[in-house]
């Protein structure tokens, strides 16, 4: 195997490993050598994550993990540390989107959802992540942000504020932390067809927000999980901070 998506001996954690992003990813580096952790709060899902997995499903453990409850994100790093010993990388990407509204009818009920999953599932996860990281010395966090982290996000404020948040936790651990050996990037992603996406499930609607990318189609979430792989890669050892968007070259513009 390529040394570069060698992850032989690496112990990995990734939230929101039902479906999607998650999913994939969570096949994709436990067939390249990868011990995991992997969790959601759907447990039938992640079930099918691990049979998905094959003969390489032994090397998995998996629990069930709603990241708004801090106990839930320290058992996650407490399993790693008690099957396999240690935390190479973590993966915060479980998330949740809400019903597009403008601005000023969004309720408190709706930013308070969307900070207590996409902010405080983030900053739950990554506090003790970051404490095991730092008995051994290093590691590396990516958190799944959004191109709506790094812009504006018309009718869908609540989520963009919280992934905008995600993004500033992922800076600020990256200043806080390199110098313990532990790096933190995010990965911003453009609209890909995940069940995140459930507002946007027609192919009229998706052809809709592909015309506003240069490139004129959605990303498929392979493509995403693909780049999260060469971002997670042993050899992308000086990266830090970045908020890095996979968007069809949205930002371009």
């Amino acid at each position: 195997m390529d040394e570069l998506l060698d992850f032989s001996g690496q112990v990995a954690l990734i939230t929101g490993a039902g479906s999607g992003f998650g999913r994939l990813l969570s096949l994709g580096l436990v067939k390249r050598g990868c011990r995991l952790v992997i969790s959601d709060i759907n447990e039938e899902h992640l079930a099918q994550t691990v049979a998905l997995a094959g003969s390489n499903a032994g090397n998995i453990i998996n629990q069930r993990c709603d990241v708004a409850n801090e106990q839930d994100c320290k058992a996650m790093v407490d399993s790693a540390l008690q099957h396999f010993g240690r935390v190479d990388i973590a993966v915060n990407n479980a998330g949740i989107a809400h019903e597009m509204s403008p601005l000023h009818l969004l309720t408190e009920q709706t930013m308070d959802k969307q900070w207590d999953v996409n902010v405080k599932g983030v900053l739950f996860g990554m506090k003790y992540q970051i404490a095991a990281m730092m008995t051994q010395g290093s590691g590396h966090i990516l958190n799944v942000s959004s191109m709506a982290g790094i812009g504006g996000a018309p009718k869908g404020g609540a989520y963009a504020a919280a992934k905008h948040a995600v993004a500033g936790l992922t800076k600020t651990a990256a200043v806080e932390y390199a110098r313990k050996g532990i790096r933190c990037n995010a990965i911003c992603p453009f609209y890909s067809p995940t069940a995140i996406l459930k507002d946007h499930d027609s192919p009229e609607s998706q052809a809709q927000l592909a015309r506003g990318t240069p490139i004129k189609r959605l990303a498929q979430p392979q493509e995403i999980v693909n780049t999260m792989i060469l971002m997670l890669s042993p050899g992308n050892s000086y990266m830090n901070g970045q908020t890095i968007a996979v968007d069809g070259g949205v930002s371009a513009w």
